[in-house]
């Protein structure tokens, strides 16, 4: 009688839980998995080495496209790199400009994917939650950047601009009369700190709402519990980062333990889970939305009452203000050779990580001098997450290796960069 041997199936890259780009094969016992095998490089898109050929302010928006749901903490880490290496110092009020927004952007992603893992599990209604928040976070970054997604605001040396001081507001139309649109526009009447201060007033109510759905529903333990269990040991050893070790019990932050920016002045908690599993991995993130909603509500308050410059005033770094451009030879030839020519960077290397809503995520620049990048290498979190896929997956059923990819927080623009 012949052996029964294991079977390899093909999980994605159309399987709705892989999200569009990831190839898993998976050595199946029955429906028990044996073994996964992650596939990479469908999205990949060359971006260190694109970087190599653009100069440093033109390479900046290819970091938007890395994690495309964390836009401009990608952006933080490549700006806090170049700083390092240019020596200079970011002005206070642009410093809390960044934390806020690298705030926000930490709920625009965790919303994504809260929204997103609860779907692949099987629950409906929290991706229309998650949305409707997430829809009120895309236009604070279409206020201040112009673009909805990829917004390319952080610049090194500071922010493009300063906080506008009007909300784009909606128009009556045949969907919305004019009363309508008016209780619409409630919150859009002032200034985007106003409607940021507005959100963040509100939004605790609103991660109740998510709690109330998920946190003791009992498909969504049985879906979670015990589900991808990594010791701290082994959450150590496997390079893990973010919420992923956070899980596991290691209270390791860099907004904590390597303060940037202005982090050592928040006042904030950073959450860890007991077991390790896909449960405890949820309720740290569902926490960490809650901590930094603290944050921006500390943020939008120093904003308010300080005003000041958002950017160096070295014209080598910073492009000149627009009517200084426009009325002065000097600060036209500045502007000029900066958006040519670029900024050069003095020679030597730098490594500056950012605690990203998945983890560490890190750029290594080396510069020799000039107006381009020698070398760029990013640490992406999601790429170790990645590697300890299998040793997660092992001896779970089929149905769980979506749940233990959900938990992970992958996007694969930062893996396959």
């Amino acid at each position: 009688m012949a052996d029964i041997k294991n079977y390899t199936l093909n999980f994605g890259p159309q399987h709705p839980a892989a999200h569009g780009v990831l190839r898993l094969v998976l050595e199946l016992d029955g429906e028990v998995i044996q073994r996964a095998d992650p596939h990479i490089g469908l999205l990949h898109r060359a971006t260190e080495k694109l970087a190599e050929t653009k100069t440093f302010l033109q390479a900046l928006p290819y970091m938007d496209r890395l994690d495309y749901v964390s836009m401009m903490c990608n952006e933080h880490a490549y700006c806090l790199a170049i700083e390092k290496l240019l020596g200079i110092e970011v002005p206070i009020r642009a410093q809390y400009i960044r934390v806020m927004y690298s705030e926000l952007t930490r709920l625009l992603n965790h919303l994504l994917w809260l929204g997103a893992h609860g779907l692949d599990c099987g629950a409906m209604n929290i991706l229309i939650y998650c949305f409707r928040e997430r829809e009120d976070i895309f236009d604070m970054y279409e206020a201040v950047s112009g673009a909805r997604m990829h917004a390319a605001y952080f610049r090194p040396g500071g922010v493009y601009r300063d906080l506008p001081d009007s909300m784009p507001q909606y128009r009556a139309s045949k969907i919305h009369n004019e009363r309508a649109t008016r209780e619409l526009n409630g919150n859009r009447s002032g200034s985007l700190l106003d409607f940021i201060d507005d959100f963040s007033q509100r939004f605790p109510k609103n991660v109740d709402d998510y709690e109330t759905l998920l946190t003791d529903n009992r498909i969504w333990k049985q879906r979670t519990v015990g589900i991808g269990v990594v010791s701290p040991e082994r959450a150590l050893n496997l390079g893990l980062t973010g919420p992923m070790l956070r899980g596991s019990g290691f209270a390791w932050d860099l907004r904590k333990t390597q303060p940037y920016e202005v982090y050592a002045k928040m006042d904030f908690d950073v959450p860890v889970g007991t077991n390790g599993d896909t449960y405890d991995r949820y309720l740290v993130r569902v926490e960490e939305m809650r901590q930094a909603n603290r944050i921006i509500q500390q943020c939008v308050a120093w904003l308010r009452a300080n005003p000041g410059p958002v950017i160096v005033d070295d014209h080598k770094v910073a492009p000149p203000s627009r009517v200084g451009m426009k009325t002065n030879m000097e600060d036209l030839i500045h502007h000029f050779k900066l958006f040519t020519e670029g900024m050069h960077v003095s020679e030597g290397e730098a490594y500056a990580a950012v605690e990203h809503p998945k983890g560490e995520f890190g750029i290594y620049l080396v510069s020799d001098g000039a107006n381009k990048p020698y070398r760029l290498k990013i640490r992406a979190p999601g790429f170790a997450h990645l590697a300890a896929l299998d040793e997660m997956a092992r001896g779970h059923m089929l149905a769980d290796a979506v749940a233990i990819i959900g938990t992970m927080d992958i996007v694969f623009g930062e893996i396959d960069r």
